[in-house]
Order: structure tokens, then C-alpha cells, then sequence
């Protein structure tokens, strides 16, 4: 795994950002991802059939909101907001936060650090979550992606600089956790460390490979970590 401890990570972390999508909220567990994409499809063949075609190529409903700007501004905003609804809709039916997530939430933010979570997730489908399962309050920022604007989300660091921002701390001094290489690279573009949560099998070597400072397989082991640091 990296070269660093989970330790000295969290020991040089004024700042922690927490993704969404894997270490608090199975987002798609109830409302799966695949249908999702198959709607986001149809909705993008209605204003252009060619990307229509590319769409239902795909059962990543956010590789279809990347693909949407090729079929103009309407097209976009259509994905965008069918995105939204779907995606509110999921996280009232994914049950409860991942194993190990409020006990890192909790841990962070008794321990002094400011807490924020990004995600290429909207907004309100991670503010709608919080308030369900009552963990606004541990949350500093929430920064979801950009409306109309997908290009920004990560692997852009866009929304780690906009959470540092937010935070009133320098980029350097956050570390994200993170389940997937492009939130490891986003990190990394902004001078940021990361710490690599590896959910699935196969995706320790992904992060490690990607430049996580540290992989773990447990949120537990997060909030352990941040309880006696």
C-alpha cells in the first residue's frame, strides 16, 4: 500500500474531505445504477440519436451526464436535472451510511479537524442523505458537483479547492478519502494527500497505483485512527 501510515496521514490533515459514493453512501444500492443510466439514455437520444447510442453504451449514469454537453445546452441541462432527481430518489432508498462512516464523521470532527464532504454526487442528493440519517451536523461543507458542468468534477480538482475554500484551509493540508483512482488524482493535482478506501476486491492496487498515500479496507479503521490522533 502507500508509503505512508494511516497515522501520519491523518497527523499532517487539517482538513478532512470525505467522498460520498463509497465511504459514507452506497448511493445506487436501492435505486440501481444500471436503470438509472438506461433513463439518462432515452432522456439524451430525445435531443440527439447518435449520442443516444454512445449513451446506452454505458451503465455509469455519470459517463452519460460527460457525454450530454455534446448535445447542446439543452441536452445538459436535461441530464443534469434527471441526474438530481434520480440520484435524491437513490439515497432515500440505500440504506443506512457505509460500516465505519459516522464513526469517522464523529471522530474528525471531535478531534478538531473542519469536515467536508465532495462528491461528483449533487448537492442535494448528499444534503437529502445527511438530513435522513441526522449527520448534517458533523458536516462543515458539502460540495457537490458543478450544475451543467461536468468537466469539473473529479478527477478535476475543482471541488477540492472549492471545499479547502470553504473550509479556510490550505489545499496541502487536506487529505481525502476517497474510493476510486480519480478522486486519488484529484487529490493529487491539488498538493493534497488521499487516503484510498478500497470497498471491492482488485481496488488496492488500483489506489496504490493511482498514489494514494495510504489504502484502507475499512472506514472503521479511519475513524479509529482519527479517534487517537
Amino acid at each position: 500500500m502507500g508509503s505512508d501510515t494511516l497515522a501520519a496521514v491523518l497527523g499532517a490533515t487539517r482538513a478532512v474531505l470525505f467522498d460520498f459514493d463509497g465511504p459514507v453512501c452506497d448511493v445506487f444500492a436501492g435505486h440501481p445504477a444500471p436503470g438509472v443510466a438506461l433513463h439518462l439514455a432515452e432522456t439524451l437520444a430525445a435531443y440527439d440519436a447518435d449520442l443516444g447510442n454512445k449513451a446506452y453504451g454505458t451503465d455509469d449514469p455519470m459517463e452519460i451526464l460527460r457525454l450530454s454537453p455534446q448535445g447542446g445546452e439543452s441536452a445538459l441541462r436535461a441530464i443534469e436535472e434527471e441526474l438530481t432527481k434520480a440520484e435524491v430518489t437513490a439515497v432515500r432508498l440505500a440504506g443506512p451510511p457505509i460500516p465505519g462512516a459516522v464513526a469517522a464523521l464523529e471522530a474528525a470532527r471531535a478531534s478538531g479537524r473542519k469536515v467536508a464532504i465532495v462528491s461528483n454526487n449533487s448537492t442535494a442528493c448528499v444534503r437529502a442523505f445527511l438530513m435522513l440519517h441526522e449527520l448534517r451536523h458533523l458536516v462543515d461543507a458539502v460540495v457537490g458537483r458543478a450544475p451543467y458542468w461536468p468537466d469539473a468534477m473529479k478527477p478535476d480538482p475543482h471541488s477540492l479547492l472549492r471545499a479547502a475554500s470553504e473550509l479556510k484551509a490550505h489545499p496541502h493540508d487536506c487529505t481525502l478519502i476517497g474510493d476510486s483512482v480519480t478522486d486519488v488524482e484529484a487529490a493529487k493535482a491539488t498538493g493534497g494527500r488521499s487516503i484510498g478506501f478500497a470497498n471491492k476486491p482488485g481496488k488496492e492496487r488500483a489506489l496504490d497505483d493511482a498514489g494514494a498515500n495510504v489504502v484502507v479496507t475499512s472506514m472503521s479503521l479511519v475513524a479509529d485512527a482519527l479517534g487517537s490522533s
